[in-house]
């Protein structure tokens, strides 16, 4: 067995100021809340009128055999019992409205949190670990939140109403259930520590578990490809043993109490039973005190069990409030910026542009200085890891640069808001980021307000998307499934390209878009490409020359540093490093290119 998992985050908050907290989330909702609340105090109080309204039937009807109290008795015992049922109806589903909105609140503010949430934190946050927060953490969140909280409300005020009312009828019995309390408190204090711990290390295991179920589903097809089902079937199973091991810690330091409230319970009954049957046979106590005191203990242990075990809830909803807020908490995107530009015209500028990713030794980027014209392109071109990518990244602020400035029109972007930075930036990959949606929403999706039918059609036909588009079976209703999986490569980019044309912006970046196409594909992409770059600034890193060769200018970059700039016959002409990189990456497009 590996060595046991630890939890991906270090505890930050007191319980108690998780749980105030989580109770600020409850304000919102407060009549509703304090609505229940009051059925759940005439509920609870309600428990303590059981054993005074035995007392009062067999001492009345049995021992004093009074025609009232027989009449009245069964009357009383269906309005309590009827009371009960209406109080405990309203409590139950008055809370389990106020957890679901609680819940969605939570969720609402964590999926806000991960769409701000600047690009460097995926890349240190596996997917599947924020999946389970947003699914499976936050859901713990509510136990704390409202059920142990009525469990605490309620519970308390019976045992309250019982112990005072064991203590009218007879204080020296009521004396033993008193000095058994600390026991009880001590070993629940005990158990605590133990049981946020376990529950702070299941979360993180079930989204590490969650993570390695989710890339089992997406590499579906290389696992199958490469017979990696062994490895990934056992991957799964060693972090799916962890969570079921957890839980079942959990559960063992969550019923520990039990057995010693049990064994608590049975000394006291002993104990009760010997003393008050000899002060009934004494006369000092009735049979119907008797019988009212032993069920008003029996009443005690139920509300106090619960008292003890909301520990095993309590913990596991502090814990997981833990790792809601502390994403919650994440810093979003710096957007400092106060400047706003309407519609630019296209000019970027790097001055002496430089930058290290976090953890990293040296600069993925050496200072680095280039212009692009408006309305030209400019081509990236370097081997793997060079930086190109990186720089692409700067534009639109996914990263912020170590040194140097990028200026846009000649404003610093770092002067602008995001929103208004973006709002010039258009973007087309390698991988096209499609959603599980219908045609004309995806190509939709980039647009500034409501978009006609008109214009979806006219940015596919400009694509080059419209003929498969048409030959799908409800066209632009068709919904293409996960990523576009119903598509092919190049009918994903094209539409990734209509979506590009309907933001209609000055700027475009494109990342080795055509890369992962075979010829034909290609050939309509670089159509549809074509029709997207005029007169837009477009910044394209490829590993194929037919993208770049046309383009105003290239710049070699190699390990971070610019190398060799200029066109394609000039670079060519001076056999450099361009000229090596076109030899070995591109020789088989070389022939027809010259």
């Amino acid at each position: 067995m590996p060595s046991e998992p630890g939890p991906a985050f270090a505890p930050g908050m007191t319980g108690r100021e998780l749980y105030l907290r989580l109770l600020q989330r409850v304000r919102p909702y407060w009549r509703q809340f304090g609505g229940a609340m009051s059925a759940m105090v005439v509920l609870a109080l309600t428990e303590p009128a059981i054993p005074i309204l035995m007392k009062s039937m067999l001492d009345g009807n049995f021992v004093e055999k009074d025609p009232v109290y027989a009449f009245w008795s069964p009357i009383l015992l269906i309005l309590l019992f009827s009371i009960r049922g209406i109080m405990n109806f309203v409590t139950n589903v008055t809370f389990e409205w106020v957890a679901g909105k609680v819940v969605l609140d939570l969720r609402r503010m964590m999926i806000e949190r991960i769409l701000t949430i600047g690009v460097p934190y995926f890349d240190t946050h596996a997917t599947g670990a924020l999946i389970s927060k947003v699914t499976y953490n936050v859901n713990q969140v509510t136990m704390a939140a409202t059920k142990v909280l009525t469990t605490l409300v309620k519970d308390t005020i019976i045992v309250i109403g019982l112990l005072a009312y064991m203590v009218y009828l007879n204080w020296i019995l009521s004396l033993a259930v008193l000095l058994a309390m600390p026991v009880i408190v001590i070993a629940v204090r005990l158990l605590a520590v133990r049981l946020r711990r376990i529950n702070r290390a299941l979360q993180h295991t079930m989204g590490v578990m969650t993570q390695v179920l989710e890339e089992s589903i997406r590499g579906h097809k290389v696992i199958k490809i490469f017979e990696g089902r062994p490895y990934e079937q056992s991957r799964f199973l060693e972090r799916a043993n962890w969570v079921r091991r957890y839980n079942m810690k959990s559960k063992v330091a969550g019923s520990a109490h039990m057995p010693l409230v049990e064994f608590v319970g049975a000394v006291m009954i002993a104990m009760l039973v010997y003393v008050g049957t000899h002060q009934t046979a004494a006369g000092d106590l009735t049979v119907g005190g008797f019988v009212s005191l032993m069920m008003a203990i029996g009443l005690l242990f139920p509300p106090l069990k619960r008292l003890t075990g909301i520990n095993q809830p309590l913990q596991k909803g502090l814990a997981a409030a833990e790792s809601v807020f502390g994403l919650v908490d994440e810093q979003p995107e710096a957007d400092n910026g106060s400047q706003t530009i309407q519609c630019a015209t296209g000019r970027v500028t790097f001055e002496q542009v430089s930058f290290r990713y976090p953890g990293m030794d040296k600069d993925a980027l050496k200072p680095i200085s280039f212009e692009m014209a408006p309305g030209t392109t400019l081509a990236l071109v370097g081997h793997s890891g060079g930086g190109k990518t990186t720089i692409a990244h700067l534009i639109p602020r996914f990263y912020t640069p170590t040194g140097g400035r990028i200026l846009i029109d000649g404003v610093d972007i770092q002067q602008l808001t995001l929103l208004s930075l973006r709002r010039q930036l258009s973007y087309v990959g390698q991988e096209s980021i499609l959603f599980d949606d219908s045609v004309a929403a995806n190509i939709a999706y980039g647009a500034d307000g409501t978009v006609t039918e008109e214009r979806i059609r006219e940015a596919a036909k400009r694509a080059h998307a419209l003929e498969f588009i048409e030959r799908l079976p409800q066209g632009f209703d068709t919904v293409i499934g996960e990523d576009g999986v119903r598509l092919s490569g190049g009918q994903r980019q094209r539409l990734a390209i209509a979506r590009a044309m309907i933001k209609d912006v000055p700027i475009l970046l494109l990342d080795e878009a055509t890369s992962a196409l075979d010829t034909e594909s290609e050939r309509h992409v670089q159509a549809a490409l074509q029709a997207l770059t005029q007169e837009r600034t477009t910044l394209v890193i490829a590993h194929r020359l037919s993208t770049i060769q046309h383009a105003d200018r290239i710049l070699v970059i190699r390990e971070g540093e610019l190398v060799e700039e200029g066109r394609h016959q000039e670079l060519m002409d001076r056999k450099g490093e361009y000229y090596q990189l076109c030899r070995h990456q591109f020789s088989e497009q070389i022939e027809p290119a010259e």
